[in-house]
């Protein structure tokens, strides 16, 4: 039986691991306005790379996840992010737009490859407390991807295009990591003989509740990967703000994100996962508003604001989607954490092609409405912990 007790090594191990393949994911929207200066690309085919990075990182997810509920395959640990850095280490110096967009894509199949057996991991080393555990798990991708535009800006600034390699170097480091530290994780598997039918009996999937999840998910994904995309070219063509500030205020809202992980998975555990899933989402549309009516230092402090709501909620939706899916882990996390945030990437593809035909701040604007339907399918979902209570005694096979 798994321990109760999370253990920190492992999960520190993951988190890196986690961090380096989401660090890849944000130095693609910091690399977007070095992209369209040196090709003169337009906002729908920078947005599109961002697309090709989601729709390559999370539609794949679900079936890494099948895959890995029939078997677990820890290789895939040091392997994706290995994938991950190569590809992103190619992004700026593939030269022409096509092989931009297929270096991208090799960078987000290796993303989709880590995700869901790290989460299922993850899940093992957790212990009772999982959404505060969790929130230690996602918190690593969250500073993942508040790094991704601290290495990219100052290298690109430094080195130009040809810079964007060198972000490669800590993914590196951790994968070989990763690789050292397998035989340890394994140890934390469930062991077959101790689980049987009758405790998937008594935890039955609830896919209709998980559906709810799902949306409410993929909504607030639009808005998350939309503002990933358009804050720093807003700053730049609509506030007239430099590219370092540009990436600056992207940062501040992916590092306050981080923060606000860590506050959402206790309160979570202590409140339940519903209060902070409602409480973050109606808040976010007021704080967007904000953003868009302030100026250079108002909209700095109203994406503090802004991520620590919206990434908060990251980790706890990857616990209620366990939860509700208790045999399918792997599948629920490439759901909530692949699949679901993939329509964020169409998302926010859709909204860069609405900032071409009209203004970047018209785009933001409908952004600003998308946190409403998040917030009706939250309000119809039931509790995890309430899920949890309903177990009956002695039935921990994933706690």
């Amino acid at each position: 039986m798994p321990s109760r007790t999370l253990d920190r090594r492992a999960m520190a191990v993951l988190s890196l691991g986690h961090l380096c393949v989401d660090l890849c994911q944000g130095a693609l929207p910091a690399l977007l306005p070095f992209l369209i200066a040196a090709h003169h690309w337009s906002y729908g085919k920078a947005s599109a790379l961002v697309l090709a990075a989601t729709v390559s990182s999370s539609i794949v997810q679900p079936l890494f996840g099948h895959l890995s509920d029939g078997r677990s395959l820890p290789w895939l640990l040091p392997g994706g992010v290995a994938l991950a850095a190569a590809g992103i280490a190619l992004a700026g110096v593939a030269g022409s737009y096509a092989l931009t967009f297929g270096v991208v894509v090799l960078s987000g199949l290796g993303v989709a490859a880590y995700h869901p057996e790290a989460s299922r991991f993850a899940n093992y080393v957790a212990g009772e407390r999982r959404a505060t555990a969790m929130s230690f798990f996602s918190v690593g991708g969250n500073a993942g991807f508040a790094l991704g535009p601290v290495l990219v800006t100052p290298l690109a600034l430094a080195f130009g295009l040809g810079g964007t390699p060198l972000v490669a170097v800590v993914p590196a480091v951790i994968a070989v990591l990763l690789a050292r530290e397998l035989g340890r994780l394994k140890g934390f598997r469930p062991d077959p003989a101790t689980t049987n039918d009758d405790e998937d009996a008594g935890e039955p999937d609830q896919w209709r509740p998980f559906a709810l999840l799902s949306a409410a998910v993929a909504a607030r994904s639009v808005v998350y990967f939309s503002l990933m995309t358009l804050v720093p070219l807003y700053f730049v063509n609509e506030l007239h703000a430099s590219e370092a500030t540009a990436n600056t205020a992207l940062t501040v809202m992916l590092a306050a994100g981080a923060i606000g992980t860590l506050i959402g998975g206790r309160l979570a555990d202590r409140f339940g996962r519903r209060v902070v899933l409602r409480t973050s989402m109606a808040v976010l549309a007021p704080l967007i508003v904000v953003m868009l009516l302030g100026g250079v230092g108002v909209a700095i402090g109203a994406l503090a604001l802004i991520g620590a709501a919206t990434i908060a909620t990251f980790s706890v939706t990857v616990v209620m989607g366990q939860e509700y899916l208790p045999s399918r882990l792997g599948i629920a996390s490439g759901v909530t954490l692949g699949l679901a945030i993939g329509f964020g990437g169409l998302g926010a593809a859709i909204l860069g092609a609405v900032a071409d035909a009209t203004s970047l701040r018209t785009a933001l604007e409908v952004v600003a409405l998308l946190p409403l339907p998040a917030l009706a399918l939250a309000l119809a979902l039931p509790e995890g912990r309430e899920h949890l209570r309903r177990r009956p005694v002695g039935a921990h096979r994933y706690a």
